[in-house]
């Protein structure tokens, strides 16, 4: 078996890969990385449709609805995936919300809810994967965060908090289980061509009136490059950080935006 895929050894079962956020955009395009290259795949989400839907087009891949946000449906999710599929090998938390406004409009509920999905989300799954992780000698613990976790940006102060304290987490669990074979690491996308960033196009042409290109054009100035990041860049980044040529990056918060961050 290719390092990706199995671990060392004849005999050994594929590895167990759970994707969070699932059942669309970058979620899914992990998904089909992981599955494309041989893991067992458990697809976690809010919705079992597109979870069901995608998972009949993978081999040996389970849909599990859970929202990330509650403590006691994470366990359950994962005591489902385990019972399924055994241990969990890679954590992929991709998962997320975004929610935009004026700091000084900014509600305690929306603060609450960015908080809620994109940094205690990581959280309650990553707790429920370290102990066996540990104990196996090997893991993979990526989280999808995004540039708004390296920089900030105007009207989202919830959403660039809550991603500025998943790359914190990152570091700090990465220095907790360095020496037992398991790597923390955060990859941050910038805009990327998903429903979330299509809804948000949408959004400017109705607020402002301008063509679909030229609210699009919006959000690719951000980028050097002046394009969106497509979803199948960023699966390419964590199918790479589930290899074992990529054992000694941990810690770390790899910018995919076409040189937005460096």
């Amino acid at each position: 078996m290719s390092d990706l895929s199995g671990r060392t050894g004849e005999g050994h079962p594929r590895r167990h890969a759970v994707i969070t956020g699932a059942g669309q955009g970058i979620g899914a395009a992990i998904a089909r990385r992981l599955a494309g290259q041989g893991m067992r795949v458990t697809l976690m989400g809010r919705q079992l449709a597109p979870l069901a839907e995608l998972a009949s087009d993978l081999p040996d891949a389970r849909p599990v609805t859970v929202d990330v946000s509650d403590v006691d449906a994470v366990r359950d999710a994962f005591e489902t995936a385990v019972s399924a599929h055994g241990p969990v090998d890679i954590l992929v938390s991709n998962a997320g919300q975004a929610g935009s406004s004026p700091f000084a409009q900014t509600s305690p509920d929306l603060w609450k809810r960015m908080l809620d999905v994109n940094l205690s989300g990581p959280f309650y799954c990553a707790q429920q994967v370290v102990p066996q992780m540990q104990s196996a000698g090997w893991g993979r613990i990526i989280t999808i965060a995004s540039t708004a976790g390296q920089r900030g940006y105007p009207f989202v102060a919830g959403y660039v908090a809550a991603k500025h304290g998943v790359v914190g987490m990152t570091r700090s669990l990465a220095l907790e289980v360095a020496r037992q074979g398991v790597t923390v690491n955060a990859v941050c996308p910038g805009y990327t061509e998903t429903e979330m960033v299509q809804q948000g196009i949408a959004d400017v042409v109705a607020r402002t009136g301008r063509s679909e290109v030229e609210a699009r054009a919006t959000f690719e100035k951000f980028s050097p490059q002046q394009r969106l990041i497509q979803p199948a860049e960023v699966a390419a980044t964590v199918a790479w950080l589930c290899t074992e040529d990529a054992r000694g990056i941990t810690g770390q918060c790899l910018a995919v935006s076409g040189g937005e961050v460096m």
